[in-house]
């Protein structure tokens, strides 16, 4: 006796869904089969060599930092001094500003045995792969990039150098097989710019790149204690906008007691119509390690004043052994140039071999 005709249909779809291919994912943080890394997973990461950090670089990228050097096999941070050429710099500042931020990196928690920590400069095999990349790039696809369309909108002009940009992003991450990158939501253009440009060589010179995956944060970003409505920056003419790593006590309690809230005195979250105060309340949350809503009921009871009081209290309890070990970091250059110059070597054993490679299958060799 033949079958209903629903009951063939259903049996039909049943049948075709085996051979589905399965989806393509390209954000590991929210991938159920990511939550423990293969042994073959590796994580890259940069960050410009801008001097100290601030509250926001803790918070937004380098407290996630420390987590992955202790959940995945191998790890590297690259202070990416490259990419900051792409802007004016003073050679003497950019000196300084490279140790700077090495002597924060190991003050947050950066641990040169867990994670292999370097100067992208020093690694040459960067700039090499980033000019055969740069050669499978078509300039259509580079200039809707929010990297170059958001500095050439602030100065109508740029270099060669910015516009190929996301190309040096993208050797950064490929010259190691990364597997995964942890960056914000405004970075995953660049990332998928990586992925392309690993399936492009792999097809056309054989497979040699894994496609990296996004490790994106759930933190969020700190905002300007004077305009909550703008990211935390080193740039805000307002110094007593941003938070940095080593400011003292005493400029912390100042900055946050100048903080920009509203006419409403108790203390509530609602990042739509109360970003002054909700960015205290986020900030205060993720410096004491507690929920918000745990935070909000520390509030009960308070102004927005008293609770400026707490939210210092909070902040300078955890950024003052910090502080105090950047000091202690800075004052020793000549080990920080070591346990850069380790990182160099460490580097370079993994980049070369894959360089040597991409440079075969081109080609040159």
């Amino acid at each position: 006796m033949a079958l209903p005709l629903r009951t063939n249909l259903k049996r039909f779809f049943c049948f075709i869904q085996k051979f589905k291919p399965p989806k393509r994912c390209f954000c590991a943080a929210v991938c159920p089969e990511n939550k423990k890394p293969p042994g073959s997973a590796r994580v890259f990461s940069g960050i410009q060599p801008t001097g100290v950090p601030h509250l926001g670089n803790y918070l937004g990228a380098l407290e996630n930092w420390v987590a992955l050097q202790n959940q995945y096999p191998s790890v590297l941070y690259s202070i990416v001094d490259l990419h900051s050429i792409t802007q004016p710099q003073d050679p003497d500042q950019l000196r300084n500003n490279i140790l700077d931020m090495a002597a924060s990196l190991l003050a947050c928690g950066i641990d040169p045995e867990k994670a292999i920590l370097f100067q992208q400069s020093q690694v040459p095999e960067h700039a090499e792969l980033c000019w055969i990349l740069g050669c499978l790039t078509s300039m259509p696809r580079l200039r809707h990039l929010p990297q170059w369309k958001m500095k050439t909108k602030l100065k109508n002009e740029g270099s060669v150098g910015l516009y190929t940009y996301p190309v040096l992003q993208a050797a950064d991450i490929l010259l190691y097989k990364s597997t995964h990158v942890p960056v914000g939501e405004d970075q995953v253009q660049h990332l998928e710019l990586a992925q392309d440009l690993a399936r492009i060589f792999n097809n056309s010179y054989g497979e040699l790149f894994p496609e990296p995956r996004a490790l994106l944060s759930s933190t969020r970003k700190v905002k300007s204690l004077r305009n909550p409505s703008a990211k935390m920056s080193k740039s805000d003419p307002q110094t007593v906008a941003t938070i940095t790593m080593t400011d003292s006590p005493d400029d912390i309690a100042l900055k946050i007691r100048r903080a920009i809230t509203d006419f409403t005195s108790e203390v509530t979250f609602d990042p739509e119509t109360r970003p002054g105060v909700s960015n205290l309340v986020m900030i205060h949350a993720a410096m004491a390690k507690i929920s918000v809503e745990e935070a909000l009921l520390q509030a009960r009871g308070m102004d927005t004043g008293a609770y400026k009081g707490l939210v210092s209290e909070a902040v300078i309890q955890r950024l003052t052994p910090i502080r105090e070990e950047i000091q202690r970091l800075r004052a020793d250059r000549v080990h920080l140039e070591g346990l850069l110059a380790q990182g160099k070597h460490r580097a370079r054993e993994l980049a070369a071999p894959v360089l040597a490679e991409a440079r075969h299958r081109v080609g040159f060799c």
